[in-house]
């Protein structure tokens, strides 16, 4: 029988700011990042039809979610997830944990139903000091997390794993294997700092399907960064098919940031300017200050931190058989594309994700003009000239290449 596979897109880390009743969830997250404002940020703006909202353990969320599905505004799939209009929510949940002897690391759980969510919310409030706010530490060691998860039929996915602050690999351990049960994680994400071809420097990664998604705080910065994945109908059951590449289910390409963009990417002291190559540090001091300012601060980067613990040189990890990592900067990045250009675009096209892929050069030309048609196709197709993040402050965009 031939499957009837599409191609949709999925960004999966999105906080929440606040419920519906304005009690905070997410603290540096922007209030207006409720529940119901991200689903209808995602289907009506965003076009993405998959999207994975964090912080869904939160009592007062899911208050919220009984409330809409009540109302009829929502409806809960038998596959799994939340639907609203055209685009599936998952609900999950981002988790601190602190193994044995090792740093923090934040990890990504997802359920495949609210009734899933409900229970595993009220296990890990026997273990949490706050249930009601994200990304809190988990008091249980990482394996029994996991092994929860599992329990429930959901699934297991480490977080912005290269970033310096509360990761696998930038603040926890210099090998998952470590401080993980690999058999119950069920794939990676990234983060803005890194791509494909750095994290194909760590053989450990090798079984795992890797993941780009936004980390979104507020609404404008969801689908930065995101997935197209190919599956029948967007859903929980099919995601998990996605993920383990069953049944023709997969990833067609991860569209994510240049690493240069990220606030991460390389390691800079502690008034943001970049360090050379092979300068030495211990925890957060360099043996020497800055050149430049005199610092002894050191903000640890990405790249250079890949390069310190990565068991393949780059030419190694260069193959040509891994999945397409496409960096497409997003729209909001593009010098003179502001409130009033997009709004002439989604008046045409309807969503960013038909500006990203569906919409000609020469239609968005005619919409608003050949200046900003080419800009927007730069972006497409990576020919912008960058200037790298790092120190918390995120890369941008200088210009086209000639």
């Amino acid at each position: 029988m031939k499957l009837n596979l599409s191609t949709y897109y999925a960004d999966l880390h999105v906080h929440i700011g606040a419920t519906s009743e304005g009690r905070p969830v997410k603290i540096s997250a922007s209030r207006n990042l409720t529940f119901e404002a991200i689903a209808r940020e995602a289907a009506d703006r965003k076009g993405i039809d998959l999207i994975g909202i964090i912080d869904a353990q939160s009592p007062g969320v899911l208050a919220d979610i009984d409330r809409l599905i009540a109302r009829g505004e929502m409806e809960e799939l038998p596959e799994g997830g939340i639907r609203y209009k055209n685009t599936t929510i998952l609900l999950g949940s981002e988790i601190e944990i602190k193994p044995s002897g090792k740093g923090t690391a934040h990890v990504l759980c997802y359920m495949p139903s609210l009734d899933a969510m409900k229970h595993f919310s009220r296990w890990m409030s026997a273990h949490m000091r706050n249930i009601h706010l994200s990304t809190q530490r988990i008091y249980v060691e990482a394996e029994q997390l996991q092994q929860e998860v599992a329990a429930y039929g959901g699934v297991f996915v480490p977080a912005h794993i290269f970033t310096p602050h509360k990761s696998i690999y930038g603040s926890c351990t210099n090998r998952m294997e470590e401080v993980l049960d690999m058999q119950l994680v069920d794939a990676v994400e990234v983060g803005l700092s890194a791509d494909r071809d750095m994290a194909a420097r760590i053989s450990e990664l090798d079984p795992y399907t890797l993941l780009t998604n936004s980390d979104a705080h507020s609404l404008s910065k969801i689908g930065r960064e995101y997935n197209s994945f190919v599956m029948a109908e967007p859903n929980f059951a099919e995601w998990c098919k996605v993920l383990r590449k069953r049944e023709g289910r997969g990833v067609a390409a991860n569209y994510g940031l240049n690493p240069r963009l990220g606030k991460y990417h390389r390691t800079t002291c502690g008034n943001g300017h970049l360090l050379a190559d092979g300068v030495h540090s211990s925890g957060n001091h360099m043996s020497h200050p800055c050149s430049t300012c005199g610092s002894k601060v050191v903000i640890g980067g990405v790249y250079d931190r890949i390069a310190t613990i990565a068991d393949r040189s780059v030419e190694e990890a260069a193959r040509p058989d891994r999945t397409p990592y496409i960096h497409q900067v997003p729209l909001e990045y593009l010098p003179g594309v502001g409130p009033s250009t997009m709004r002439k675009m989604l008046q045409q096209f309807g969503t960013e994700m038909n500006i990203l892929h569906r919409a000609s050069t020469e239609d968005l030309c005619a919409v608003v003009g050949d200046k900003i048609a080419q800009l927007i196709q730069a972006a497409r197709t990576g020919t912008l000239e960058l200037r790298s993040g790092g120190g918390g402050t995120y890369g941008g965009v200088m210009n086209t290449k000639k």
